[in-house]
């Protein structure tokens, strides 16, 4: 079984889109684990990791999100294991989940340092289970520029199997190779892959919208699966908003509050994906019954319009366990812009 660590240098970088994409498009018999969860969710009375916990559904992995993490807050795991405890709980939790794969992904923390203080940031756990290390990077030219030449110059990555990095989410491909792969290769880094910023994978669903904001579904359940591309907030006049172009877009998600009646009719009848209604205002059933017939979904959540827009501007469009069309997506592009063999092996 070959063993994988996939970290990053920052957060966002796209470790789960990447892991994901990889394992659809290997051919291989893929194991996974989450050794430090930084997604927190509560499901079935649980703590588990939102990106464990979709990926344990993609690669049809049976066993409970909570089996592949060792925990996610710092004080209780130092209460929990020492440190010869956390590394022999790390290492059998990977015996299990790697048990009869051919590669097993160790997905690391939000950043490089990330756990550091429990054992668990990337570099330890590469270490701690003999596991090949590849870096995702992810920015502008400057900033990749910047993260791999501080690996390679502050970080100790002797002591690990550095594979090498994975460039993510690049405007432009062509200038990056042309004004800044020379630099890289000077440095005595392997990169793996370049994969070019695609708009596709920044899009919600609205499945992932209610997870996200614990919303309570009040109609148009068999459209959670539509993708949101625009996002009109009806804080003006309906009359105002009609005129607006971006009410007007295809695939708009409109946030307004329940009692805006004819903002949502509006929206019901133009190219609407899904409603959020704030302040936890119902709407009449006339409305509820028109989002139901054209399934499109409503959700109701307490907050007010402001907070949820604010709250959605720090949103990453993480994968879902229903994100079939990304997925496919993500495998073409792994395919199309990773050197698979040398990151698996």
């Amino acid at each position: 079984m070959k063993k994988i660590v996939i970290a990053s240098m920052r957060e966002g970088a796209g470790k789960t889109s990447i892991i994901a994409g990889i394992a659809a498009a290997a051919g291989k018999k893929i194991g996974y684990i989450k050794p430090l969860g930084d997604r927190l969710e509560y499901k079935r009375k649980k703590n588990v990791d939102h990106d464990a916990m979709v990926l344990l559904k993609l690669l049809g992995i049976d066993c409970e999100p909570d089996c592949i993490s060792l925990g996610f807050a710092h004080s209780k795991l130092k209460y929990k294991y020492d440190e010869k405890g956390m590394r022999e709980a790390l290492v059998a939790m990977a015996d299990t989940i790697g048990a009869g794969r051919d590669v097993l992904f160790i997905e690391g923390g939000r950043d490089l340092a990330w756990g550091s203080s429990v054992d668990l940031d990337s570099l330890s756990v590469a270490r701690g289970l003999s596991a090949r290390f590849v870096l995702v990077v992810s920015g502008d030219g400057d900033r990749v520029s910047d993260d791999i030449c501080f690996i390679r110059r502050y970080i100790d990555t002797a002591s690990v199997d550095f594979g090498g990095v994975i460039v993510n989410k690049v405007q432009d491909v062509d200038d990056f190779k042309n004004s800044y792969l020379p630099a890289i290769d000077a440095l005595g880094v392997k990169v793996l892959g370049i994969i070019p910023y695609k708009a596709q994978l920044t899009f919600f669903t609205m499945s992932f919208l209610a997870d996200r904001f614990l919303a309570r579904i009040i109609a148009g359940e068999g459209g959670l699966n539509n993708v949101v591309k625009h996002i009109f907030v009806g804080a003006m006049s309906t009359d105002e908003s009609m005129r607006n172009p971006l009410f007007n877009k295809d695939q708009k998600l409109l946030i307004t509050s329940g009692d805006r009646s004819d903002m949502i009719i509006a929206a019901l009848e133009s190219d609407t994906v899904g409603v959020i209604l704030t302040n936890n205002i119902v709407p009449p059933p006339a409305i509820i019954s028109k989002a139901s017939e054209k399934n499109i979904p409503l959700l109701l959540v307490p907050y007010d319009t402001y907070d949820v827009t604010r709250q959605m501007d720090n949103f990453d469009a993480l994968l879902t366990h229903d994100s079939d069309e990304k997925m496919k997506f993500l495998e073409q592009i792994v395919r199309d812009y990773v050197n698979i063999g040398a990151v698996v092996g």
